[in-house]
């Protein structure tokens, strides 16, 4: 049996680790993180060519830049309010406080100071700006089966 590698249209299964450009842990995912490689599913920062035609079992590392990452700092999704107007559980630092666009969707901004009887929040994501260094294994490469297919729009299954 010829070892299979990761090319568009092989079902993908990794795990990975994303630290800043200190060295300091930002995210692990030690669960699989499976997908199709070549749909719709994107990686960050280019590992989705840096990981083509390698197998199981091969660690692939990369430096992803900001611009390149979860982008650059936008500064108007940074809001202040009086402490009295926020609700009470949203009133500590790291708090998530999902907030609704005019558009209606959802964003989860964080908490990230309190002072002088003001709350801060921040839309940025927390590695927005940074530098990140990111480790991904391999864990499986394979073909596609029927399950592995996401749903078709507007289809239902009954399980």
């Amino acid at each position: 049996m010829t070892k299979q590698v990761i090319k568009p249209g092989k079902f993908v299964s990794l795990t990975y680790t994303i630290t800043d450009s200190d060295g300091n842990l930002m995210e692990q995912n030690d669960i699989p993180v499976s997908y199709i490689h070549g749909g719709e599913t994107e990686l960050i920062g280019g590992m989705d060519k840096a990981i083509v035609g390698k197998g199981v079992g091969v660690t692939v590392e990369v430096v992803v830049p900001p611009e390149d990452g979860l982008g650059v700092h936008d500064p108007r999704l940074i809001f202040t309010d009086d402490l009295e107007n926020v609700p009470s559980q949203f009133r500590q630092i790291g708090a998530e406080v999902p907030m609704q666009g005019p558009g209606g969707e959802t964003k989860t901004f964080y908490v990230t100071k309190i002072e002088d009887g003001k709350l801060m929040v921040d839309g940025n994501h927390p590695l927005v700006g940074k530098t990140l260094k990111i480790r991904v294994k391999i864990l499986e490469v394979r073909d596609v089966t029927p399950e592995d297919m996401p749903p078709a729009a507007g289809s239902c299954s009954i399980n």
